[in-house]
């Protein structure tokens, strides 16, 4: 169960606190709400309390899981999307991926939309796919490892025009280490 004051995970919205536990009668029956705040652009979302973890309701990742989402990220291999589909079936693909409660599939997701968009153009859906994938990783990465959101995103914007002027070099920009965020929270 969550409090309130807890900072939790919504798929496909990111981090957010619960700001309240609201009930409220529907169809009849009375029930429990998590009313959530999301951090990112202070919408606030309904999830009902006995229905929070099918929802994919999380407390964000750990630094050590964090570091592994920044893995997948530094790591030069990985399929550029799926070349045998067409834009919409991508998209279909990417939109069900991104709901996923795991931050490191997000980042599979925000990585191949790079490795593709490197290649070919993509379309618009498959644009704002990876503005929601970025914000997505920046926003919990942020949040675990105590950086500045922008300085997250930065970061990997860098790492992906690196790799795409160095071709098919390992590239290892400056991401920021979860090891060392998570030494510095405990001597703060």
């Amino acid at each position: 169960m969550f409090y309130k004051g807890q900072i939790v995970v919504y798929p496909a919205q990111g981090p957010g606190v619960i700001e309240d536990l609201e009930r409220r009668e529907i169809g009849g029956c009375e029930t429990e709400f998590y009313v959530i705040r999301i951090l990112s652009g202070n919408t606030r979302v309904l999830v009902p309390v006995g229905n929070a973890v099918n929802a994919g309701l999380r407390v964000p990742c750990t630094p050590d899981e964090a570091g592994a989402a920044l893995a997948v990220l530094r790591d030069p291999g990985g399929r550029a999307g799926s070349w045998g589909q067409n834009w919409n079936r991508r998209y279909r693909e990417y939109t069900e991926r991104l709901k996923s409660p795991s931050l490191t599939e997000v980042c599979r997701v925000l990585k191949e939309l790079f490795l593709l968009s490197g290649r070919k153009e993509l379309s618009f859906g498959e644009r704002r796919l990876q503005e929601q994938a970025m914000s997505l990783v920046a926003a919990e990465l942020a949040c675990v490892l105590k950086k500045d959101i922008h300085e997250i995103r930065s970061s990997i914007e860098k790492l992906f025009a690196e790799a795409a002027t160095d071709g098919e070099k390992d590239v290892d920009p400056p991401l920021p280490c979860a090891a060392t965020s998570a030494r510095g929270r405990e001597s703060a």
